[in-house]
């Protein structure tokens, strides 16, 4: 193994893929992360321009690798490290399930008032 080798695992939590490295170990040991198509295990290698396919459900979110690193950095920072070609319908599929969560509303709106807790509660009864 090289110096410039990074591992799957190590690079999606560097780009903040997953919040903890043993989280992204975890989701390539279930089969949830591809490298180009195939399983990836978290020892698997990576190189500049594979591609990552990451299954978080219910989204498959797809990167492309710009540029290899070993320590975590800022979410500011993340855009030089990859590119993010999840098509937009895997993006619209993530907003619809927020928004069957019982009780959406929208951002900035606050906490309901209590005749509108009751009628919220009224229609998940129903």
């Amino acid at each position: 193994m090289h110096e410039s080798d990074i591992r799957i695992d190590k690079w999606l939590w560097a780009v903040r893929v997953f919040k903890t490295r043993s989280l992204a170990a975890d989701a390539c040991k279930k089969g949830k992360v591809f490298l180009n198509g195939d399983i990836a295990k978290p020892a698997r290698i990576i190189k500049v321009d594979d591609v990552i396919e990451v299954k978080k459900t219910p989204v498959l979110y797809r990167y492309k690798v710009k540029d290899l690193l070993k320590n975590r950095v800022g979410a500011k920072l993340v855009e030089n490290y990859l590119i993010d070609l999840t098509p937009e319908q895997e993006v619209i599929k993530l907003d619809m399930v927020r928004m069957n969560l019982g009780g959406y509303r929208q951002k900035g709106h606050g906490r309901p008032t209590k005749k509108e807790r009751r009628l919220l509660d009224d229609w998940q009864q129903s």
